[in-house]
């Protein structure tokens, strides 16, 4: 089996002297109902031979439909229970979560019925205050903001 290999950006800000980081829902129907341990931050699978950073930029702007630009600070990378290995870089910037526009992908649903259906590969984002970042993200991804929280409480621009 391929080792699973994913590259994302953790979008942060500081709005009322609050840390607050970008999170995304994941779209399809597996994950309609979920919301809790549900969350993400914008990623996408890292392709053999493929450059990490630049993977991680272009899977942030499939799936909210902003390019990112600003200085990309690289987080330790963490395994997800389920043996994913994310890498990630800490960017400091904003956008408008209500005006996000994901790119969509096609599945059969529902199951074995032959019917094709698109669904958006991410169904809404919002900004978190770090605090209920905690509950609403991937358990597998705590450690990224365990990671921004250190280096910002350090007064490291990250």
């Amino acid at each position: 089996m391929a080792k699973r290999v994913s590259a994302g950006i953790l979008l942060h800000r500081v709005r009322d002297g609050l840390l607050e980081v970008f999170l995304v829902h994941p779209g399809g129907p597996f994950w309609r109902r979920r919301d809790e341990g549900a969350w993400s931050i914008p990623k996408g699978e890292l392709e053999e031979g493929a450059e990490p950073l630049a993977t991680a930029l272009r899977e942030f702007e499939e799936e909210t439909g902003t390019a990112l630009r600003g200085e990309y600070v690289p987080l330790l990378p963490i395994r997800q229970p389920g043996g994913k290995l994310v890498h990630a870089w800490a960017v400091e910037g904003d956008l408008d979560a209500a005006t996000v526009i994901s790119n969509t992908f096609s599945m059969e649903w529902p199951p074995r019925s032959g019917r094709q259906r698109s669904f958006p590969e991410v169904d809404r984002a919002a900004w978190f205050p770090l605090d209920q970042a905690r509950t609403r993200i991937h358990a597998g991804q705590q450690g990224l903001l365990d990671q921004l929280e250190a280096a910002v409480g350090r007064g490291r621009r990250v």
